[in-house]
């Protein structure tokens, strides 16, 4: 008893001391909630000092953060669960209770329904529906492409340089990440791509920047479309309005549209719409064309904007942070419902900067992950490259307008194609060893037996078929031998009848087979099986005549069915030799995978690109939105 004591409370303290350790990870969290995000990265484990504690001020910037605060976004999930589930139950009992009281034919098809998608994976159904979207080719505008490239300014050479020497600073960690760090400079030199302005406020405006240029589209599309009172977009994320008094983007480009000779009243700001009414009456001036121009980011001016229908041009002033981004821009105006057939859209890039490097490498990427992400694509998974901020090597390489750069761009975009054009074909291939290994085999020993099944049921029905005069073989049914047919229909409806349980079973012998009943409770029919080698199912009626005719023409149609087995198992081996010919090709683009991943290799070792280093990273990137953390994971769909 005493020993028994003892080993109870050395588990207990055991256990006690396992549970502590899953609650140490919780305890991390609370710690670090306290502490400022750059001593969470350099100090992810040590208690707040004075330089790193911050006390409540992550918790109020969680509440109180974004378009939608953390007690809102609570309520609005309750709200929307509780209602949801409670229609649901109503529903789904109502539907239930009428499934299981009324058998008709409508059930009988919604049941099966219910069913299937229970069986189906979800993924499957919605791959479906996305290859019915794209068969159906529903009406959206045709999209022309316009890529504007712009010369820098000799300020903006200058800075790009600077930028250049930061990185090399970052990289000799001569500056604390906290202070200077590759996010900062990536995002300074997006900036910079933007207006030379948002660098330094008291640099002179550049004639022929962005804002300029984009204005100058704006206008001319605003003037050839004034009949039809068209509308466009202008999507910039960086410097929104602020109504401080501090140099925008924004304002820039409604001052130069307003001295070309828009009226103001046409052009307007996704920013001043500061509720959902106001933002509800906005997209309706615009959808009605009272407003012609809006600019916003695509955080406020992304998921949820319906305004396509006089859409004609949309203008891309600045490269966003994620591929997707670039997705949700252009699902504004590439929309059902947009009364133009064929539509414009407009990507300003300054050559010589970030800009160049970043707009095309995203948009590269969105383009081959869309087709991965639907139907179009024959491989399922695709590598995440949604980075945020470019290494020192890329920068190096910007600033002194290496064209390696470009080249190793467009190396890393084939070279991801092709793995995973290999990885499909090394997927099939895997799937064509298994078939032959275990698919066909199973198949063609399944398929021989039936045959062989069919064969001695035709035998034995053959041998055992003894017509009388009027064609009819005699019925045994529980025990007792129907040679007249009216009278053994007869007696197989009775037999139906006094059926005390929808069990099968064995009732008598018909031809050379034994016959078992059953009856189906969802389908509310009774059904007789003939067994021999194999089972032969037919649905039972109330006719008399009916159901011997029934049970005559499924024995009548055995050698049809024993034929078609046969072409199946012909098919089935031709398959096999045809998969055991397929399985010995290798992927046809090896070479110019080895190739191209060659030359890969000798450019980020020429451009310093193998060795990247990761940079602490503590920085507000956008006015509108915060970029993912830097990252590589494999997405599967």
């Amino acid at each position: 008893m005493k020993k028994r004591h003892v080993g109870s409370t050395i588990l207990s303290v055991v256990f006690v001391l396992i549970c502590l350790c899953w609650l140490l990870p919780i305890g991390a969290v609370l710690n670090n909630s306290l502490k400022s995000n750059a001593s969470i990265n350099t100090d992810t484990f040590a208690l707040p000092n004075e330089e790193s504690f911050v006390g409540l001020q992550n918790y109020i910037k969680g509440m109180t953060f974004g378009n939608y605060p953390f007690y809102k976004s609570v309520l609005y999930t309750a709200v929307i669960t509780l209602a949801s589930t409670f229609l649901i139950l109503l529903c789904t009992s109502m539907s239930a209770w009428y499934v299981a009281r009324v058998g008709s034919l409508a059930t009988k098809i919604f049941y099966y329904l219910c069913v299937f998608s229970m069986i189906v994976p979800f993924q499957m159904v919605m791959f479906t529906l996305t290859t019915t979207a794209d068969m159906l080719k529903l009406p959206v505008p045709e999209a022309h492409y316009h890529n504007i490239a712009l010369k820098p300014s000799e300020y903006q050479k200058e800075i790009v340089a600077s930028l250049a020497e930061r990185a090399e600073k970052v990289r000799n960690r001569e500056v604390d990440s906290s202070v200077d760090n590759m996010l900062l400079i990536t995002n300074d030199g997006r900036k910079l791509a933007l207006d030379q302005r948002l660098v330094n406020p008291m640099l002179p405006s550049d004639p022929n920047s962005k804002a300029a240029k984009c204005a100058e589209n704006v206008f001319e599309i605003w003037q050839r479309t004034a009949g039809q009172r068209s509308t466009q977009m202008i999507f910039c994320d960086l410097s929104t309005p602020k109504d401080d008094g501090i140099f925008s983007v924004y304002d820039d480009i409604r001052a130069k549209l307003l001295e070309l000779g828009i009226p103001e009243n046409e052009i307007a700001f996704i920013h001043n719409a500061k509720s959902e009414v106001q933002k509800k009456d906005l997209f309706g001036k615009v959808r009605s064309g009272q407003v012609r121009i809006l600019l916003g980011s695509t955080q406020r001016m992304g998921a949820g904007t319906n305004c396509q229908q006089k859409l004609i041009a949309l203008h891309h002033l600045d490269c966003p942070w994620r591929p997707s981004d670039l997705q949700q821009r252009e699902g504004r105006i590439i929309r059902q419902g947009n009364e133009n057939p064929e539509v414009d859209i407009y990507s300003y890039v300054t050559e010589g900067t970030f800009d160049a490097y970043l707009y095309q490498l995203v948009e590269s990427k969105q383009k081959f992950i869309s087709q991965i992400m639907t139907s179009k694509s024959p491989v399922r998974s695709a590598e995440d490259v949604d980075e945020q901020a470019l290494s020192y090597a890329e920068i190096k390489a910007l600033a002194s307008g290496n064209p390696m750069i470009k080249e190793k761009m467009d190396l890393d975009i084939d070279v991801s194609k092709l793995k995973l054009l290999k990885a499909n074909h090394l997927s099939q291939k895997y799937a064509l060893e298994d078939a032959i290994s275990k698919g066909f085999p199973k198949q063609i020993a399944e398929t021989q037996a039936r045959i062989a099944g069919y064969g001695a049921d035709i035998a034995a029905v053959k041998e055992n078929t003894h017509p009388n005069e009027d064609g009819f073989s005699p019925l045994t049914l529980t025990g007792v031998t129907h040679a007249d047919k009216k009278e053994a229909g007869a007696a197989l409806l009775t037999l139906c009848q006094n059926m005390l349980s929808p069990e099968a079973t064995q009732v008598g012998f018909y031809r050379g087979l034994t016959l078992e009943l059953a009856f189906d409770t969802f389908a509310r029919e009774y059904r007789l099986t003939m067994i021999g080698q194999l089972r032969h199912t037919v649905t039972l009626g109330t006719d008399v005549f009916g159901n011997l005719q029934r049970m005559d023409n499924a024995l009548e149609g055995l050698p049809i069915k024993e034929q078609a087995c046969r072409e199946q198992l012909s098919n089935l081996q031709t398959q096999l030799e045809t998969a055991k010919a397929e399985v010995q090709k290798p992927f046809p683009r090896e070479a110019e995978l080895n190739t191209k991943t060659a030359r890969l290799e000798e450019l980020n070792t020429l451009l310093n690109l193998d060795h990247k280093e990761p940079e602490i990273v503590d920085a507000e990137p956008d006015e509108d939105q915060r970029p993912p953390e830097r990252r590589r994971p494999q997405l599967e769909r």
